[in-house]
């Protein structure tokens, strides 16, 4: 318990523990509505908004928000108005963002700091700020959900039939992109591209073996995401490795063993 007393492990568990309420729930909406290539998307859609945040020498960070927004809203409009497949039109803002990205680095003039960061992630930097606002985000997501539960669920499994009852399905989907694209944003630089994914899947995987109701995926995957970080922290500080690999680790031996636990039962 003495590696409790150092600030920055503080700091990062606080950290995990909203990233893992936060992804339990993003993960959830997208795995549900089988998009969860448009995770993969628009995080590699943030590495041009990077590339030209370094290269105008203004907040990559704040860059990547407005890429990001950008490609799940264009992804979002490709899907509906365009009739494009949703994985063709997330696989267009998948390669102009990392060509965007490539050619603005490599026109930045010295080296690019930071950019591994992005890249891999690093929960032991994470700062007070970062977790304001952090938790400001969680606070937004929960708040959505918790007014616009059901109609989230209408909007999710059957669209058609949400518009003939007058739900407000284009306007749900858009909000629920949007914010797809801010929780990529707020993690990337924290966990980086490997964890995010694996957050945003495995849980609810491990979640579909106990539940087939969509809170129960989504408050199973909170605890599943919660304790395989815990225990993914706690092993990186030991064994001195990346946080990132140990916790992806962790939550592919849950996920192993729920499938083992029920081919037996």
């Amino acid at each position: 318990m003495e590696i409790l007393s150092y600030p920055f492990v503080q700091n990062a568990l606080a950290g995990i523990l909203l990233v893992s309420i936060v992804s339990a729930i993003i993960g959830t909406y997208i795995v549900t509505r089988r998009m969860t290539f448009i995770a993969g998307g628009i995080t590699h859609a943030c590495f041009g908004g990077l590339g030209l945040g370094y290269f105008l020498g203004i907040s990559p960070v704040a860059m990547a928000g407005v890429f990001a927004v950008g490609a799940s809203l264009g992804v979002e409009w490709m899907s509906t108005k365009a009739k494009i497949r949703e994985d063709s039109a997330i696989s267009v803002v998948w390669a102009l963002g990392m060509a965007i990205g490539t050619l603005f680095i490599f026109l930045t003039p010295g080296y690019v700091p930071e950019l591994s960061s992005f890249l891999f992630g690093n929960i032991l930097t994470i700062t007070r700020a970062d977790l304001m606002a952090f938790a400001i985000y969680a606070a937004v997501l929960i708040a959505f959900f918790a007014l616009r539960f059901r109609t989230v669920i209408a909007c999710t499994f059957d669209r058609d039939f949400a518009r003939t009852i007058n739900l407000p399905v284009v306007a749900v989907n858009y909000i629920m992109t949007i914010l797809v694209a801010l929780c990529i944003v707020l993690t990337i630089r924290l966990i980086g591209i490997m964890l995010l994914m694996s957050m945003f899947t495995m849980p609810q995987l491990i979640a579909e073996s106990y539940s087939r109701q969509f809170k129960g995926i989504m408050l199973i995957s909170v605890a599943v995401s919660i304790v395989c970080s815990i225990i993914g922290l706690a092993a990186a500080f030991f064994i001195d490795v990346p946080v990132s690999a140990t916790i992806v680790i962790t939550l592919a031996v849950a996920f192993a063993a729920s499938r083992l636990f029920n081919a037996l039962r």
